[in-house]
């Protein structure tokens, strides 16, 4: 594994083992309490609400100026260019959660899009398949797992990472494993390109959910509970390969890298 794939996992996993504030479950004389308990499935959730709240710090003083400052000084052909290329490069990942979860339909239009748009879209940018009504989709392992029949787990709150469960830390980390990026070895030039498109994939990434994450400060009473929701609403439509509902927000939470990451369609 390269270096990069370890700075990556390798918070994440310490961050896990870190886990120790628990919530305390209502008395048992309390039956709607427990069966609210048991529904929402956040055991750790003081752990993750201040992982949320360092998230949050994080987001508001860099991140989402940042991302601010992408979109103010990239016009939107430009920024559209630069999302079908991060699409195009998860290929590999996709078209091998295609093939895992049997749908060979879908890895043939995946595989397809991936031969169309690095050729005549140069090498992605722009979006040829689309005009021949192929639309992309996101597949990542932690779908795949899912589909094995893999449970979701607890709630988990990753600083950075966002909303996640330990199937899709699991499926987060196989991702990585199986991108060929990770197999090149070493070397200034690779190293240098993995950031930059680690950074790229932040930076875009949140500049899509500018309008999204804003509406939820504004107008939730509990942002935490309201991102909580949605990111499970949104990975259980992910799961059946079915489009997300109006209105639901990405899991993201401020960056959403790991699962959820905002795919071109």
């Amino acid at each position: 594994m390269t270096p990069l794939a370890a700075r990556i996992l390798g918070p994440a996993a310490f961050c896990l083992l870190m886990l120790a504030g628990c919530a305390t479950p209502p008395p048992a004389d309390d039956p709607e309490a427990v069966q609210e308990f048991k529904e929402t499935n956040d055991p750790l959730e003081p752990t993750n609400r201040a992982f949320f709240a360092v998230h949050e710090a994080i987001d508001q003083a860099v991140l989402q100026p940042i991302a601010e400052a992408y979109r103010d000084l990239l016009p939107q052909p430009v920024r559209n260019g630069v999302r079908n290329m991060l699409g195009n490069l998860r290929t590999p990942v996709i078209l091998t959660g295609d093939l895992l979860q049997g749908n060979l339909d879908r890895a043939r239009k995946t595989l397809g899009r991936f031969m169309v748009n690095s050729t005549i879209g140069l090498g992605g940018i722009n979006d040829v398949a689309r005009s021949y009504d192929v639309h992309g989709h996101s597949e990542d392992m932690g779908q795949t797992l899912a589909v094995w029949g893999v449970g979701e787990g607890f709630y988990l709150f990753m600083p950075l990472l966002g909303p996640s469960s330990p199937r899709d830390l699991v499926g987060f980390g196989a991702d990585i494993v199986m991108n060929p990026v990770t197999w090149f070895g070493q070397g200034q030039i690779l190293d240098a390109w993995n950031y930059t498109r680690l950074g790229l994939t932040i930076v875009d990434t949140r500049e899509a959910l500018l309008e999204p994450i804003d509406a939820v400060r504004k107008t939730s009473l509990d942002p935490y509970a309201t991102l909580r929701s949605a990111y499970r609403q949104r990975r259980a439509f992910e799961i059946q390969n079915r489009d997300s509902p109006a209105g639901a927000v990405a899991p993201a939470g401020g960056t959403g890298f790991g699962q959820g990451v905002m795919e071109p369609r």
